[in-house]
């Protein structure tokens, strides 16, 4: 969209919010991915880096010559201040990582600890921040939502494109609950790989599909829609089932009517939406 074709691209829109960072404050970028770590080049401004990679050489590096970070190190949060390490808490006791297995949850609460420490606030409350933060459709609407019924239980998630797709999956894959149901839908204003990505990653994370549709279909008919999100299912498995409820609200009721107790564990319902952007 709007001249944007590739991740360079949108790189290179992205750095202009760190290039506008005053010389006296900081810029915080993700040192595991070579296009953000890329934008500190020419910066004119402090740059603290994070990473999921204790051992990550840039880290080090950075670190070496009395460098600002961030890791998860061990278990732990821990902020890296030249030499220095401050543990700042258990990933397990941080709520927004569910017990530490939402892993791009612990990569957002690296850099917000990062800037509240530059910030100078204590360590004691940045860590009291993390412990009473809790998920839920209040503090963090459309993200992460869980909600607990007798039979099941329901996540919703706002998932922006493939990327956000494939983390959502790591997580689903530490979630003990079978069958995994997960509600599905696209947008025209998209390349046509991109919707059969969605249908792709969604075979893969989930053990039925239910399709359904928004109201603004973006350029594209319905039909269109659900047969490229269909394409995407059926290369990874042309037996998988599904169904095609476009209405949202019959889509949700249709899964938790039929959604089924097994043994002791609960059934798992995902409602997930493949977009770009809050409309």
């Amino acid at each position: 969209m709007k001249d944007i074709n590739s991740l360079e691209d949108m790189a290179r829109v992205k750095s202009i919010v760190p290039e506008a960072v005053m010389p006296g404050g900081y810029a915080i970028l993700n040192a595991d991915d070579e296009l953000v770590y890329g934008m500190a080049k020419g910066l004119q401004c402090n740059v603290a880096y994070f990473s999921m990679d204790e051992k990550n050489p840039l880290i080090e590096e950075h670190c070496e010559k009395g460098g600002l970070a961030a890791i998860a190190e061990n278990g732990f949060i821990t902020i890296c201040k030249g030499t220095w390490k401050i543990r700042v808490e258990k990933i397990v006791n941080i709520p927004l990582t569910f017990r530490g297995k939402a892993a791009f949850m612990i990569q957002n609460i690296l850099p917000a600890v990062l800037t509240g420490f530059i910030r100078n606030f204590k360590i004691e409350d940045i860590r009291l921040a993390l412990e009473t933060f809790i998920p839920s459709p209040v503090q963090t609407p459309g993200r992460m939502n869980m909600f607990e019924f007798r039979k099941f239980n329901v996540m919703v998630d706002y998932a922006h494109n493939p990327a956000g797709f494939q983390a959502i999956s790591k997580f689903i894959e530490k979630i003990e609950a079978k069958p995994k149901i997960g509600i599905i839908a696209g947008v025209g204003d998209r390349r046509d790989e991109d919707i059969i990505a969605l249908g792709t990653l969604a075979a893969k994370m989930f053990d039925e599909i239910i399709v359904r549709q928004d109201r603004n279909l973006r350029g594209r008919s319905e039909r269109e829609i659900i047969d490229l999100m269909l394409q995407g299912v059926h290369k990874i498995d042309v037996n998988k089932k599904y169904t095609v409820i476009p209405s949202e609200p019959e889509a949700i009721d249709y899964a938790f009517k039929n959604a089924k107790r097994v043994h002791s564990l609960l059934s798992a319902v995902m409602s997930f939406r493949m977009r770009w952007s809050r409309s």
